[in-house]
């Protein structure tokens, strides 16, 4: 998760050599069939969680098991999506343009009616008091061993509504941390049932369309929404939540699931 460089750092008082350590950024080819499908900046571990997750949040797949494995395919970060006998996927249809960038996310082609074609509305509930949704950042935070030490990762994790971490993953792009975790999950369960998305950032387009896709139901992060994600989670019967610091929160979308 991390790289040692060597830094000059300055001060009030002058500057100073040493070291200091990085959060890793390394390209990953996603292929289907031989052909590639994606390009993704993303900081190394659970390579077969994020391949995992992002064909579900993608819609390139609709459940787990339509994947039978995950492939290296020669030298370097490039692996084979192998398909469960009887699953055909069209490989151009989801070929993106251009790499996907650790912040870019699905820029080119994040629009709310393309998530909707994936995405059904959700159902109703959970129900969660604010003390509940309240105590999900603090516990994410605990849990960012690669953040704590180089102050560049992004986090995810998946609650269940008695606050339960069922997964959770750190990257240098949010919505492929967002990807692991549910990557990480769906390997053990599916659907995901009543669960909450807690991330250490924002709530971006991106991350509000993968947890509509993968049937989330709620999604709440430390800092802002987007517009664009409230808009979205108007559509999909999302409830968003921003600011979640300091034992208080901020509904954009979705208020009915909030007891209180």
């Amino acid at each position: 998760m991390k790289v040692e460089r060597e830094v000059i750092r300055f001060s009030a008082t002058g500057s100073t050599v040493g070291t200091d350590e990085l959060a890793d950024e390394r390209p990953l080819e996603l292929r289907i069939a031989g052909v590639p499908i994606a390009v993704i900046m993303r900081t190394p571990g659970h390579e077969a969680a994020l391949a995992r997750g992002f064909s579900l949040t993608e819609g390139i797949l609709l459940h787990p098991r339509e994947l039978a494995g995950v492939e290296p395919v020669g030298e370097g970060d490039r692996l084979e999506l192998q398909l469960s006998p009887g699953v055909e996927v069209d490989p151009e249809r989801f070929r993106r343009n251009a790499y996907t960038t650790s912040s870019c996310g699905v820029c080119g082609k994040a629009s709310i009616d393309a998530v909707l074609v994936a995405a059904r509305r959700l159902p109703p509930g959970p129900r969660l008091t604010p003390s509940q949704i309240s105590a999900l950042a603090p516990r994410l935070r605990a849990g960012q061993p690669g953040f704590e030490a180089t102050g560049g990762l992004h986090a995810a994790g998946i609650f269940d509504i008695d606050g339960e971490l069922l997964a959770i993953a750190e990257d240098v792009g949010r919505h492929n941390a967002v990807d692991k975790a549910i990557g990480l999950l769906a390997e053990r369960r599916w659907p995901l049932g009543e669960v909450v998305l807690q991330v250490s950032g924002r709530v971006s387009f991106e991350v509000a369309q993968k947890a509509a896709v993968a049937g989330i139901p709620v999604v709440a992060g430390v800092s802002a929404a987007s517009s664009l994600a409230a808009e979205l989670a108007d559509e999909t019967g999302l409830t968003l939540i921003g600011f979640t610091r300091d034992g208080g929160f901020v509904v954009y979308a979705g208020a009915d699931r909030i007891a209180g």
